[in-house]
């Protein structure tokens, strides 16, 4: 007698109901690490809210009688921080308030001035990042940079734009070689790069201190430790008119950030760049001289941190720098690094929100007399979350990347023969 009975398969003959495309490429995308940059970037706003309302004298007040009128606190807490914000956009993007247009868009291009040093270093020590090498000499590559630049800035007789194009190579060179003892070091001797990148920042930093209280760097007749004003040839000239502080180093920013996406996706050397970072051991099994490579990517890096020293001198602060003239933008370049997730786009993306924050919080503190600080506690919450992505997944019930659902199999009728045959 042959019965038919319903049952789930199992084994070879399983047959697996298909995962939903849809759904597949929605898990992949929420699982993937722009979208845990995303939410960081969410989660440090919240956190600076909260500081925001906790810091604000009308919070503080309201709060005491909180359980009587709480309207009174909520009310407080909303103006505190949604002043503090708008501010901050005012302050960075588009300033609504202003009689005419120049005068409107003009935070957007200080956002963009101020971002122009940053992406520049934050591409610098993603490229080392991709390579496996932790590059934190981006203060001593930056001052290195902005010397040599510097020097050749108001040293040269040369016209414009030969003065210009020569100092900005002197720029780049600077941060180069400084980056490439880093490289050298590290395939010779085996010497840890952090260890070595954050010695040179100091060798820097007192170098050009001493170097700006000699004839070298300093300026004829002034005892102040700062070097004489660039020449006019070998300043950067502004973009979009005098009127605005934005210059051509943003278009070197936005010409550098492609040529990173090209050398690392388009060329033989980004592929053996990559090929190291995932895996020293096996790219050196696969023929790649991984020494020779060490210091090709740090000479790279170096130049293009070297690139935003030059900015410095050649178009932030042209009239004589300082041993500060870096600013701690080689530090605040690894933050932009690793919430760009050390992808060039992503660099230029975080690089903006950061110099967003910086031309912002300016404003916010005198339009709301909000404590710029709080400002830098955002940066430092991202970067902590940035280094906790499972953290965030924890928060928002992200699934991990790479995982997928398990099929479920589909139940199909079987004779009890076929069952007693296998």
């Amino acid at each position: 007698m042959t019965t038919i009975t319903e049952q789930p398969t199992a084994g070879e003959g399983d047959q697996l109901e298909p995962p939903s495309r849809l759904n597949d490429t929605l898990r992949q995308i929420m699982g993937g690490s722009a979208v845990i940059s995303v939410l960081a970037v969410v989660i440090a706003l919240v956190v600076g809210a909260i500081l925001i309302a906790a810091t604000d004298p009308t919070v503080q007040t309201t709060s005491a009688y909180f359980f009587s009128r709480p309207s009174d606190m909520l009310n407080a807490i909303w103006s505190s921080v949604s002043g503090a914000y708008v501010a901050l956009f005012q302050g960075s993007i588009f300033d609504f308030t202003a009689t005419n247009f120049v005068a409107a868009i003009h935070p957007l291009t200080d956002t963009l001035w101020d971002s122009t040093s940053l992406i520049a270093a934050g591409l610098g020590i993603a490229l080392s990042f991709r390579i496996g090498l932790f590059n934190i000499g981006g203060q001593g590559q930056i001052l290195a940079g902005a010397a040599c630049a510097g020097w050749v800035g108001f040293t040269a007789n040369l016209p414009f734009p030969l003065l210009l194009i020569v100092a900005l190579a002197a720029g780049l060179f600077g941060g180069a070689i400084w980056a490439g003892l880093v490289g050298l070091l590290k395939a010779r001797t085996g010497a840890h790069e952090v260890i070595v990148t954050i010695m040179l920042n100091y060798v820097a930093f007192y170098l050009i201190s001493y170097l700006l209280k000699t004839p070298v760097l300093e300026a004829p007749g002034t005892t102040n430790p700062k070097s004489p004003p660039m020449h006019s040839g070998a300043i950067f000239p502004p973009l979009f008119g005098p009127q605005f502080s934005l210059t051509i180093g943003f278009v070197l920013v936005i010409a550098a950030t492609v040529f990173v996406w090209w050398l690392l996706n388009r060329s033989s050397l980004g592929f053996k760049f990559r090929a190291i970072g995932e895996n020293p051991r096996a790219a050196r099994t696969a023929g790649i001289n991984v020494n020779r490579m060490y210091i090709y990517g740090m000479l790279i890096s170096g130049a293009l941190v070297g690139l935003a020293g030059a900015n410095q001198v050649q178009g932030v602060i042209t009239s004589g720098f300082s041993s500060g003239i870096d600013s701690g933008i080689g530090f605040s370049a690894i933050t932009v690094a690793l919430l760009g997730r050390s992808r060039p786009w992503g660099v230029l993306g975080a690089g903006l929100l950061f110099g967003a924050f910086q031309a912002g919080g300016y404003t916010m503190q005198a339009a709301q007399n909000v404590p710029v600080d709080i400002v830098l506690v955002v940066q430092s919450v991202i970067v902590l979350f940035i280094a906790a992505p499972p953290l965030v997944r924890t928060i928002f019930h992200l699934p991990k990347p790479g995982s997928r659902k398990k099929p479920t199999p589909i139940k199909t009728l079987t004779t009890t023969e076929e069952v007693v045959s296998k």
